[in-house]
């Protein structure tokens, strides 16, 4: 833009009103500046312009110099234009004063306006040199943003640098129930307490520097008295030169997401069987008094420490695949881990998880069930001894059998051996007797 080229120091006339070799160089740079440049004198007739003037009204250059801007502009405007001229003569210049120029059409062109002083050889303020900036498409912008926030389903704030709200959205006036005119203009710290205004300012610090911040904690206190938990994702508001001047706050009411958490954290507290949370890296978050009964250790031996504490090398990388199942599928089952306790017994246990996710529903860790395997072990441990005891007992019985059988078929032998004697003999006495 023309600011970023133009010189800083003023441009100047002689007092025989013939213009300096500044003044020439100034006459180029405004040519050719791709802005909107006029110079006016301090009555606010136009003494110059370049060809984006007459482009942005669309007059022939005889219909503008020589012509008061009051021409151009209401006489509402006139009278904050002849303001920002004696702004411009005290302080040697001035910003962003809004001009709605009429075109030839009769369209009426929002601008901003910043001007710096026009000075002759001797130093004193004579005029006025003015860069006009096209506001219609950032206006449109703004109107869309606008729209988008006032529209939003989440509670939706504007603030500047000092946490003062500049704008919200029916929803903010819904969540904590005061009028508008309780909240715009007013400085967040009237409603979240002064621990989280200076954690506010921080966040603010951050969007500043990062352009963005994410799930800040704020409890904003309604009109009714109550506290309100709510996160903060904000981002930053920028002016036209990309200077960050405030920020646009989305607030999340985590009342709802609060009692499913509460509720979530009395399931997992009171389960029969050992439950802990951990993060996408095996650290334990949380754990119910199952785990350290099974494990023997104390809370603070077991929180904040990475499962791989517990298990070995092999099974905590057998317990990050399961973790990285979690991720795809939102599961795992029955994954093996023997962890060793406090006395030093390896517990065999089996592990099913699921996925533990964000309020955006990205998992972020998961909810780990073990279960105690030693009992149902040893009862297949028993049931092992008993199958090996009764297979010795059939072999016996086995062998029994086999003596049993084998004097049996002897028994039989011998009674038939007997019965052919028999036969025999009978044979014999009959010989003889004839």
């Amino acid at each position: 833009m023309l600011e970023n080229v133009m010189p800083t120091h003023t441009a100047s006339v002689q007092p025989n009103g013939t213009k300096s070799h500044r003044s020439l160089d100034y006459d180029i740079i405004i040519k050719n500046a791709p802005d909107p440049v006029f110079v006016s004198d301090l009555e606010g007739k136009i003494l110059s312009a370049n060809d984006a003037v007459y482009e942005l009204l669309g007059f022939r250059t005889d219909e503008v110099l020589e012509q008061s801007l009051s021409r151009f502009i209401s006489a509402e405007e006139t009278r904050e234009f002849t303001a920002a001229l004696r702004e411009v003569i005290e302080r040697g210049a001035t910003r962003n004063a809004r001009l709605n120029p009429r075109s030839v059409s009769g369209e009426v062109i929002p601008t901003t306006l910043n001007a710096s002083a026009l000075r002759d050889t001797d130093g004193k303020v004579i005029g006025a040199i003015g860069i006009l900036r096209d506001m219609r498409e950032l206006d449109k912008a703004r109107a869309y943003a606008d729209s988008l926030i006032k529209n939003a389903p989440d509670p939706v704030f504007v603030s500047d640098l000092e946490g003062k709200i500049l704008s919200a959205n029916d929803a903010v006036y819904e969540l904590l129930g005061f009028r508008t005119d309780e909240v715009l203009e007013q400085s967040l710290s009237r409603f979240i307490s002064p621990e989280e205004t200076r954690e506010f300012t921080a966040a603010l610090s951050e969007v500043i520097e990062r352009g963005v911040i994410r799930n800040t904690r704020l409890n904003p206190r309604s009109a009714s008295g109550e506290v309100i938990p709510t996160t903060l994702n904000a981002s930053a508001l920028r002016d036209t030169d990309g200077k960050v001047i405030g920020a646009i706050g989305i607030l999340r009411d985590m009342r709802e997401l609060d009692k499913a958490l509460a509720y979530s954290d009395s399931l997992i507290k009171n389960a029969p069987d050992p439950v802990f949370v951990s993060d996408l890296e095996g650290k334990i978050l949380q754990a119910n008094d199952a785990v350290y009964e099974l494990l023997g250790f104390r809370p603070d031996e077991v929180l904040e420490q990475s499962l791989s504490r517990f298990i070995s090398a092999e099974e905590t990388r057998e317990f990050l695949a399961a973790l990285r199942e979690v991720i795809e599928r939102g599961v795992t089952r029955n994954a093996r881990l023997n962890p060793r306790s406090a006395s030093g017994e390896v517990i065999p246990t089996t592990l099913n998880a699921s996925a533990l996710r964000d309020a955006e529903g990205r998992v972020i860790g998961a909810i780990g069930i073990l279960r105690d395997m030693r009992a149902y072990e040893k009862v297949l441990r028993d049931l092992q001894e008993s199958k090996l005891e009764l297979q010795e007992k059939i072999l016996d019985l086995e062998k029994f059998e086999e003596v049993v059988v084998g004097r049996e078929l002897k028994m039989i032998a011998l009674e038939k051996e007997v019965e052919n004697l028999k036969r025999e003999l009978d044979k014999l006495n009959q010989g003889r007797g004839r």
